[in-house]
């Protein structure tokens, strides 16, 4: 069950805005794929990670299920922007270290979120 500690450990760290221990957890060598396209190297994941986590204004794990090797989470995470923005990330983790991450999150909230307040600004 080491990849699920694992994931579980670096999810309370970015849900808890703490990004200095959440990538202690991340590898050097992350390769993620992420609705935005591929994203490669740790400083890269923090880059995509790191604005997104600090609009957070909190984060409800819905399950998560893993091994030795693999690791699934899904949790519903809210911020000013958008009160429900549900995701996943089925990570792998090798030598204690998430190696790679399969980001899923909704785009929609977020997109409509984005064309109401272009709206607003329009009046």
């Amino acid at each position: 069950m080491d990849a699920l500690r694992i994931a579980l450990d670096y999810y309370h760290a970015w849900t808890g805005k703490d990004l200095d221990r959440a990538m202690t957890y991340v590898a050097a060598d992350i390769v993620c794929d992420a609705p935005a396209g591929r994203i490669e190297g740790v400083a890269a994941y923090r880059n995509f990670l790191e604005p997104f986590a600090r609009t957070l204004t909190g984060a409800d794990l819905i399950a998560a299920y893993g091994d030795d090797k693999q690791a699934l989470i899904m949790y519903d995470t809210s911020s000013p922007l958008v009160a429900s923005a549900p995701g996943a990330e089925c990570v792998t983790v090798v030598d204690g270290r998430i190696t790679y991450s399969r980001f899923l999150f909704d785009r929609l909230p977020f997109e409509q979120a984005r064309r109401a307040a272009a709206e607003r600004g329009k009046v």
